[in-house]
């Protein structure tokens, strides 16, 4: 399975939501510069998220988006699976039993990560990194 763009910058969008989570909205074109990204092209990927349920927006001067629920309860399986479909390494169906195996075991385990992988586990990996990357010897 390769994750495409939709799905790389559909997980920054909802890591940038939940580090401000309980801060009120923020605007796409605050992620946009904050990643360099393209701020039309983060609308399209929000869409999508807003429908699922991932996201609420709110309109106005202040407006912008929001997580709509506890960034503990949104995985990241459930943000790939709306931008990117189906978390499968194949797209047909493979004719011999062995690697029909072997592909449903792959995709197991690619799921069984990305459903225990919540937003609020993904901000305290990146923390975590870079407490590790500062190593003071005395």
């Amino acid at each position: 399975m390769k994750v495409s763009t939709r799905g790389r910058y559909g997980l920054t969008i909802m890591m940038e939501l939940a580090r401000r989570y309980g801060e009120g909205p923020t605007s796409l074109k605050t992620i946009a510069q904050k990643h360099d990204l393209s701020e039309h092209y983060l609308e399209q990927l929000v869409a999508p998220l807003r429908n699922a349920g991932l996201v609420k927006s709110v309109r106005g001067a202040h407006g912008g988006y929001m997580l709509a629920r506890e960034p503990e309860r949104i995985t990241a399986g459930d943000i790939l699976r709306v931008l990117e479909g189906p978390l499968s390494p194949v797209d047909e169906e493979e004719d011999d039993p062995a690697k029909r195996e072997l592909w449903a075991r792959i995709r197991d385990k690619v799921t069984e990560v990305l459903d225990s992988t919540t937003l609020a586990d993904l901000l305290t990996f990146g923390r975590e990194s870079d407490e590790d990357y500062y190593m003071f010897y005395i």
